[in-house]
């Protein structure tokens, strides 16, 4: 008798331990992080947008936490790496479609972390002969190299096309044609499958979105969608809006996927967009005309919509006020998965992870942006802002609610002295990262 109590408090202990240990794996949240393509903040109504309707993104906001000054780079490729590996384009950047093969990724992180990772959208990572070329024969990475389980991407190792019948590269199967598909739509459904398949282990999603990027083409909620020829020239900024509407749809769909598991109260949402919009684009925003400016460095193409939600921990309706950097995101998203901050070593961000639960933090008091794409006739910048100056190392300065295109730069002589004090700041900021 005495042998048989043992054994049964023996097995209770280890069952008290054992679902201990399971509710603490399930409190590591699921993380889905969705980048948008060539996506400024003024596209949403969440930021004041008067041209489109974006009702799920809205949601989203409205039942979380909006950022007002999110910064990217002008450029995907250099904003994804710098997304990717936390750190400032100096130090990683080696060409434009490319990513260093020797850099850990957030995927890597999330993987040490315990977490199932999946990337699904748009990869252009590789790089084609002509970009590794310019990059002094640099070979880019394979999505499996870069710390991802599972995979379901466009622009590997070959292009076609991204939207209707497109070419697309999943793991275990190679390149694969949907005919008459919709690549958005495909990568959706490859999501909400992997999450179906991984709803009790804490997963990690990077959805960078191949919407709104050009060419502008109909959607399929578009009747036209049907009849379009895919192989055509077409590219009509008119497409742009259904596009920004499909976008936000495809987000939705995600949202509702989560309810529908019922993990929806343990997995952070995080969207954000990549660069401004394209050129070829403009819209009304809090009633006045915008044009995007994608690729470069001014308001228009850097500034960027943010959105983190995460049901039951973000307090509803936040507009949060303060800086956020695109190095940012690797720190914040490990906080959030193990509760523990990265070394300096590893990542020139700060995270924002204290800022969507309330707890006390330090915020930003600037932004460094290293650019130079090695892409196109942009000219390479380097520059610190705040939320109000911005000063180039060229030395132009401008006051950016007075001049957000950057038409008139300032004579730093004319400036007061707290204002000097703050490009001496910059300066030094500057040369540190040099």
């Amino acid at each position: 008798m005495k042998k048989l109590l043992c054994i049964c408090l023996i097995i209770l202990v280890w069952s008290c331990k054992s679902d201990s240990s399971n509710k603490n794996k399930s409190q590591s949240p699921n993380i889905i992080l969705i980048m948008a393509d060539d996506l400024g903040y003024e596209t949403l109504g969440a930021y004041g947008s008067n041209s489109y309707k974006t009702p799920n993104l809205d949601r989203l906001a409205a039942e979380g936490m909006r950022f007002e000054h999110c910064y990217s780079t002008p450029l995907c490729t250099p904003s994804r790496v710098q997304l990717m590996t936390g750190k400032y384009n100096f130090r990683n950047y080696i060409g434009f479609g490319l990513l260093d093969p020797e850099e850990k990724t957030f995927g890597h992180y999330m993987q040490e972390a315990g977490y199932k990772t999946l990337v699904t959208g748009k990869w252009q990572l590789l790089g084609n002969e002509h970009q590794q070329t310019l990059a002094g024969n640099k070979v880019g990475s394979l999505p499996e190299n870069a710390g991802f389980d599972d995979f379901c991407l466009w622009q590997v190792d070959q292009r076609g096309s991204r939207y209707k019948d497109p070419l697309l590269t999943i793991k275990g199967e190679g390149a694969k044609e949907f005919e008459g598909g919709f690549g958005p739509d495909v990568f959706v459904d490859y999501i909400n499958a992997f999450m179906h398949k991984n709803k009790d282990n804490p997963f990690f999603v990077y959805y960078p979105m191949v919407l709104t990027h050009d060419p502008f083409v109909p959607t399929p909620s578009n009747q036209e969608f049907g009849a379009f020829d895919p192989q055509s020239k077409t590219n009509d900024p008119k497409h742009f809006g259904e596009m920004v509407g499909y976008m936000d749809k495809l987000v939705g769909r995600i949202v509702n996927e989560t309810e529908s598991l019922g993990i929806r109260e343990n997995t952070l949402i995080l969207f954000v967009g990549d660069n401004g919009t394209d050129r070829d684009v403009t819209s009304i925003v809090n009633n006045e005309p915008l044009k995007g400016e994608k690729g470069y460095t001014t308001d228009a193409g850097t500034h960027v919509p943010y959105i983190a939600n995460w049901k039951g921990h973000i307090q509803k309706g936040t507009v949060n006020p303060n800086l956020i950097d695109f190095t940012d995101f690797l720190p914040s998203i490990m906080e959030a998965a193990t509760q523990t901050k990265l070394d300096k070593t590893e990542s020139d961000g700060l995270s924002f992870y204290p800022q969507l639960t309330g707890a006390a933090y330090t915020p930003r008091d600037w932004i460094f942006c290293h650019y130079d794409p090695n892409w196109g006739k942009f000219e390479p910048k380097r520059y610190v802002q705040n939320k109000t100056w911005k000063f180039y190392e060229s030395g132009e300065l401008y006051h950016l609610k007075n001049d957000p295109r950057e038409l008139n730069p300032l004579n730093l002589e004319e400036q007061s002295s707290e204002v000097k004090q703050l490009v001496h700041q910059f300066q030094n900021i500057l040369e540190e990262y040099r």
